[in-house]
């Protein structure tokens, strides 16, 4: 009797949930190094169908070659890494005209997602970013405010980050929290998703 319950029970009992579908959308790669040492790449797939104005800005700075050569310039351990803005000089590049705030779009700033970088203006972003270490849902909208944009989110590379956001870091005049030792984006391209191997579209 005890083996039919069991079987009973077992042919009752609710299918496992499907594992849910990654995101579709352009994957970016991003190679770091650290002085003479290479430290990986990150993968990050985006989000224009949550996100289509954070992705057209953040494409449109990749394609420009905006982003290479850039450092991490803010590190904080098991919070966030923070670039896309300054050379390995501290100087900070010119960007274009600041876009809206998307944090509407409810997509959390989970470990792995990344967002659009602002000032206390909601709708100050231009092109830095940041990809966060861990669940930071105190940054998305209606808990911070307006919230921070994510429109994309690290798919490979995960390890990279963690590494990142333990450098050692120092004040370099009005900017704290900046690894003494530059963490450089040597190179930033569009990647071909359908490929096996990822094959660079952009330089």
């Amino acid at each position: 009797m005890r083996v039919i319950a069991l079987f009973l029970a077992l042919a009752q009992a609710p299918a496992p949930p499907a594992p849910e579908a990654p995101p579709e959308g352009p994957v970016v790669a991003l190679e770091i190094r650290q002085g003479a040492n290479n430290l990986g790449t990150i993968k990050i797939v985006l989000r224009p169908d949550k996100a289509p104005l954070s992705v057209a800005n953040f494409l449109e700075y990749l394609r420009a070659g905006h982003y290479q050569g850039t450092i991490f310039h803010r590190v904080m351990p098991d919070f966030m890494i923070q670039g896309g803005g300054f050379t390995p000089e501290m100087v900070e590049k010119p960007t274009r005209p600041p876009i809206r705030n998307e944090a509407r779009n409810r997509l959390r700033n989970s470990r792995g997602a990344v967002a659009v970088a602002r000032t206390e203006d909601p709708d100050s972003g231009t092109s830095q970013f940041f990809i966060n270490a861990r669940n930071n849902h105190n940054l998305d909208f209606g808990i911070a405010g307006m919230g921070y944009a994510v429109f994309g989110k690290v798919i490979e590379g995960m390890e990279v980050v963690d590494a990142i956001s333990t450098t050692p870091t120092t004040r370099r005049g009005e900017h704290a929290d900046t690894p003494t030792m530059p963490v450089v984006i040597e190179r930033a391209y569009e990647v071909d998703a359908s490929s096996p191997g990822a094959a660079a579209l952009a330089p």
